[in-house]
């Protein structure tokens, strides 16, 4: 036991020596991914290179070739290693993704922008920004802490989803009127006429989510 973790420390140590430092635009890039994938999956089976050099009927030099992405594997190649770990072929691709984004905003800076309703006591904190431009999501910390009586309604493309984080308010959308308290809920086509009708706690705070389509 103690020698097998030995063996698979060190093909851990040695796969990350061979692997080259960045941001995964390197031409080989998917070759390594797959390298990487195969050899944890050895791993995780408690497999020698011979073994599965020859369950897979490759030689050992291929099989060395691909874990350290050397070479760029045929899909019949792929199969057989796949066959041999009894996992999807699909699943040797599973490290290898094109870098996917985030918008971090800690607690207390999302940006203070206006909109309509600042005037009436209403502050607006976006909470992030779209990273992908097939769909804009406006996410933001809404804040009244304004008794007056006048709330602007709302009326936009998309739809908005609401949560009420402290407080309590009533909720106009179209015709109907919700009653709001902390942890309610609301969904919503945002078509239609909607906004704070009465202030029944303050201050009141919710988070926004507006999702519509890309703007031009």
């Amino acid at each position: 036991m103690a020698e097998n973790w030995k063996k698979h420390a060190n093909e851990r140590r040695s796969a990350a020596e061979s692997t080259p430092s960045g941001d995964g635009s390197a031409d080989n890039a998917l070759e390594l991914a797959i390298g990487q994938q195969v050899r944890a999956y050895r791993i995780q089976l408690d497999m020698t290179v011979a073994e599965l050099a020859k369950q897979s009927r490759l030689s050992r030099g291929m099989l060395s070739k691909i874990e350290n992405g050397l070479t760029s594997p045929s899909l019949g190649t792929l199969r057989a290693l796949a066959r041999a770990l009894n996992v999807p072929v699909t699943s040797l691709f599973r490290r290898f993704e094109e870098h996917r984004g985030a918008s971090f905003v800690r607690a207390g800076e999302g940006l203070v922008i206006e909109r309509r309703g600042t005037r009436v006591g209403h502050q607006y904190q976006l909470l992030g920004h779209v990273l992908d431009k097939s769909v804009n999501v406006e996410p933001y910390l809404i804040t009244i802490d304004d008794e007056s009586e006048v709330f602007p309604l709302f009326q936009h493309d998309g739809v908005e989803f609401i949560h009420v984080l402290e407080g309590e308010l009533s909720y106009r959308h179209g015709n109907e009127v919700y009653p709001m308290r902390v942890g309610d809920s609301l969904f919503f086509d945002a078509r239609s006429i909607h906004g704070p009708e009465e202030l029944v706690a303050v201050p009141v705070r919710f988070l926004s989510i507006i999702i519509a389509a890309p703007k031009d």
